[in-house]
């Protein structure tokens, strides 16, 4: 299996309108926002980034000016011990909205990197309380951001906690192939799947070993295949038994 043409990171449009352009606005994913939202959003925006794969998007330990939604690729967010053993809190995805965390804590909370090459939004942070103010609604849906990146993470504390091995793979494979699909990256059934097995592992809390050991079990078992850097889930309904995994219908978003 192999996608040849699979495109590169697309960057955001430019312009005097940029966000009229938004690819990302089209898709059922994303709430539709009026006009005057969105010129108070473009107001917000100072321009666009590109960020190869294995880059620092956000610092862990710098606070950054800016905040980001996420256009294209993966990245994902995470935070390290002194030893250097690291933890990653959430992987994000197109429309995703980074840093807002900062706002809101002591200190800074976490890094984040880019996976692949990503492009992103950029939005000044000084200028948030002007757009909580302007747009009471808007303010609300950056807050409803945050609260769902809580449960995310909330999720994933679960997994840590409470599921063996191959729950947390067979969960996490699902969630983040579901993800993917919300936001139109499934290909003839296949999503790019960019994650060694360092980061699965970084992600469950589980040795590189027993990573490997689990993943090679549930593939001779039929439930999925990873392919050149691809992954296609196999048996949906098995991995979602396993992972004890019924998330309903996935509710459209707010875009920033």
């Amino acid at each position: 299996m192999k996608f040849e043409d699979y495109p590169a990171a697309a960057p955001p449009p430019q312009g005097a309108n940029p966000c009229d352009q938004c690819a990302l606005r089209r898709l059922d994913a994303f709430l539709p926002c009026s006009e005057e939202e969105l010129r108070t959003i473009q107001s917000f925006r100072v321009g666009a980034r590109r960020v190869e794969g294995g880059a620092a998007i956000v610092e862990e330990h710098r606070r950054s000016p800016q905040l980001f939604t996420l256009y294209s690729g993966w990245a994902f967010r995470f935070k390290t011990l002194s030893d250097g053993r690291r933890q990653i809190l959430s992987f994000l995805l197109p429309g995703d909205f980074i840093g807002l965390q900062d706002e809101f804590a002591d200190g800074q909370t976490h890094g984040v990197e880019a996976i692949t090459d990503v492009t992103l939004c950029a939005f000044s942070r000084d200028r948030l309380w002007g757009l909580f103010h302007a747009q009471p609604k808007l303010g609300y849906d950056i807050t409803w951001l945050a609260a769902r990146e809580e449960k995310l993470v909330d999720d994933n504390l679960v997994s840590a906690g409470r599921r063996n091995a191959g729950e947390r793979v067979a969960m996490l494979l699902m969630h983040l192939y579901r993800r993917a699909d919300r936001v139109g990256m499934v290909r003839d059934g296949w999503i790019e799947f960019p994650f060694n097995q360092q980061h699965i592992a970084d992600a469950l809390g589980l040795s590189l070993v027993h990573t490997n050991k689990t993943l090679r079990r549930l593939q001779r078992l039929g439930l999925y295949k990873i392919d050149d850097g691809w992954l296609r889930i196999m048996e949906p309904h098995a991995l979602e038994t396993l992972g004890d995994y019924f998330e309903r219908p996935m509710r459209p978003t707010p875009l920033i």
